[in-house]
């Protein structure tokens, strides 16, 4: 019924598809982000509690699957509207839109990457794990890295394009477009090392196919790092780079040419489509529950179990 953005989701039953293949890790994410979920009445979220509770003492009426994604798994508690799986592509999309609007000033660049931060920053807090607490000041630490790298990337490039007197006028306004990825992409992955580079320090648990913790692994921690910071790079790269280039072929047919005026409408479109292909398709690259070799694990962990595999949760 609940389900967590970044965490393994505490689980009512099986998952409707197998999570082992990418076609299923994908149709299971369709549902997570599912914005009918966002339309739940009050009465619904409560029964939704109420399932919660039945889970845990053992009492679950037959049938129930997962079928909401607005429950936080952790606290029980109704994760804000704007800042649920569900609510990404619908509240994420105007920022899109506005990070990639043509001829842009220095105060809108720095707008635009700072709400983009902000919103990513929120739906990260809001779907944590909160079943270790962790100090606030941790995601202050990778909210703050994360803007000041985005800016910062936006800027600089913006300022080396605007001084690349070589460039014609319609070839920079194009190569602007394209300035925001590099920027998202870097500040995701700074992100993703300041908030989580404690486990590469601490290690995160690895589990047996029990689900029995068999001990605290770096290796581990590196490995779900290294995905997680692919998964974050990928997930911009068709909201961010696909609309610049179907944009720049509308812009040349006879409806945009002669209706200039609709050009930001159709630009909102096309981005809206491109968002909801990428944040299902980044997000299914990896099982959230990975497997790795337990001989490429650290000796002490090997020697404490028989299992030839392990799993670990890399998050999101």
């Amino acid at each position: 019924m609940a389900e967590s953005a970044g965490f393994p989701p505490f689980q009512l039953g099986r998952p409707r598809f197998e999570q082992t293949s990418f076609y299923g890790r994908f149709r299971h994410f369709l549902d997570i982000i599912d914005p009918r979920t966002l339309f739940v009445t009050e009465s619904r979220l409560k029964e939704a509690v109420q399932l919660l509770e039945d889970y845990k003492h053992g009492t679950l009426p037959p049938g129930v699957t997962n079928k909401e994604a607005i429950i936080h798994p952790d606290t029980n508690e109704t994760i804000f509207m704007p800042f649920r799986m569900s609510g990404y592509i619908p509240f994420g999309t105007p920022i899109v839109v506005g990070l990639l609007l043509p001829n842009q000033t220095l105060a809108s660049t720095v707008f635009w990457q700072w709400l983009n931060q902000s919103h990513n920053a929120c739906v990260n807090y809001a779907n944590r794990n909160a079943t270790k607490p962790s100090p606030t000041s941790k995601f202050i630490q990778g909210y703050l890295g994360a803007v000041i790298s985005a800016v910062s990337i936006a800027v600089g490039l913006n300022v080396l394009i605007q001084k690349a007197n070589h460039f014609t006028p319609a070839t920079r306004l194009l190569i602007q477009r394209f300035v925001p990825f590099p920027a998202v992409a870097s500040a995701n992955i700074c992100n993703v090392v300041l908030m989580r580079h404690m486990e590469l320090e601490e290690g995160i648990d690895v589990l047996d196919s029990d689900g029995n913790t068999v001990g605290s692994s770096r290796i581990a921690a590196k490995h779900a790092l290294l995905e997680t910071a692919l998964t974050r790079v990928v997930l911009p790269m068709p909201i961010l780079v696909l609309p610049p280039i179907i944009m720049s072929l509308l812009e040349k047919t006879a409806l945009l040419r002669s209706r200039p005026r609709m050009a930001l409408p159709v630009q909102s479109l096309v981005c809206l489509a491109a968002f909801g292909l990428a944040l299902p398709l980044a997000i299914s690259l990896f099982p959230q529950m990975s497997e790795i070799e337990t001989s490429r694990l650290e000796p002490e962990i090997a020697r404490a179990t028989t299992s030839e595999t392990l799993v670990y949760n890399k998050g999101l």
